[in-house]
């Protein structure tokens, strides 16, 4: 067993010991699965987006979650908010800048977080990833049109000049900091299918970065489960409908021994 499977493991343990609160400012769209995806691994989700009151519920959760899914400017401002005062805090970050790319406000609304607060990851997928270093990067809505290993190239040069790590997800996902590079299989091909599997796959990340002070190791234990769930819903879901409830199941029933075991995560 490697040390990262382990690692996977453990982490997923101390989330169902501790239950850490999640603080999530996310998309009406994903809100509720989200939230009960957090349930079902063990944390304690909180979906509180009001501009007057998330510095003060920042200040009691374990992480944060900006997902900029359905963007408003009232949202941002409340996003800015809350990434200031856990920046403060230290509180980890995590930032999802879904369809960054696609239009000026989501693209711009990215880099603002990420220049004005301290993320500790940033989830998304590859074109997502390249938009935030202003390359020539396009998204198809909130959908990728560049793969992983497109990305790959200029993501540990993107990680640096950012100052955080990047968590990119496809096929296979990789994770880096600029200096370390994991990369992690798993996952089902219904998972597409399924809108807010991003969107969890990132508040499972908030979750192991409250019990993993490590982003890398965070970012990529969080995926490696994740992962898991995903071909353990996909061996008896009969398609989409089914296997959005049965990753619920999955992300409940999975003990820490068998997260381990099935593990296919490694780093470069």
């Amino acid at each position: 067993m490697s040390q990262l499977a382990g690692k996977t493991a453990e982490n997923l343990l101390k989330i169902r010991q501790n239950k850490p609160l999640i603080h999530n400012i996310t998309n009406f769209v994903v809100m509720n699965y989200t939230a009960n995806v957090l349930l079902a691994c063990g944390a304690s989700p909180v979906m509180s987006h009001a501009e007057n009151e998330v510095e003060e519920m920042v200040a009691f959760a374990g992480a944060l979650v900006l997902n900029i899914g359905t963007l408003t400017d009232p949202w941002i401002a409340a996003m800015l908010k809350a990434g200031r005062k856990a920046s403060q805090l230290g509180t980890p970050i995590v930032l999802d800048p879904v369809g960054s790319g696609a239009t000026t406000l989501r693209t711009s609304a990215a880099k603002q977080i990420l220049n004005e607060t301290r993320v500790s990851v940033v989830r998304g997928n590859a074109s997502e990833i390249l938009s935030l270093a202003g390359r020539d990067s396009k998204t198809k809505g909130v959908d990728a049109i560049h793969s992983v290993a497109d990305a790959a190239g200029a993501a540990g040069q993107l990680a640096r000049e950012l100052g955080t790590t990047l968590a990119i997800t496809g096929l296979v996902d990789l994770v880096t900091d600029g200096r370390r590079i994991v990369t992690i299989e798993g996952g089902h091909n219904l998972m597409p299918y399924v809108t807010g599997t991003g969107c969890s796959a990132t508040a499972i990340i908030g979750a192991f970065l409250a019990v993993d002070a490590d982003p890398v190791s965070a970012a990529a234990t969080g995926l490696a489960f994740f992962g898991i769930a995903g071909e353990t819903a996909g061996t008896t879901a009969a398609g989409p409908g089914t296997f959005m409830i049965h990753l619920l199941d999955a992300l409940y029933t999975l003990t820490p021994e068998e997260v381990a075991r099935r593990c296919r995560i490694s780093e470069a």
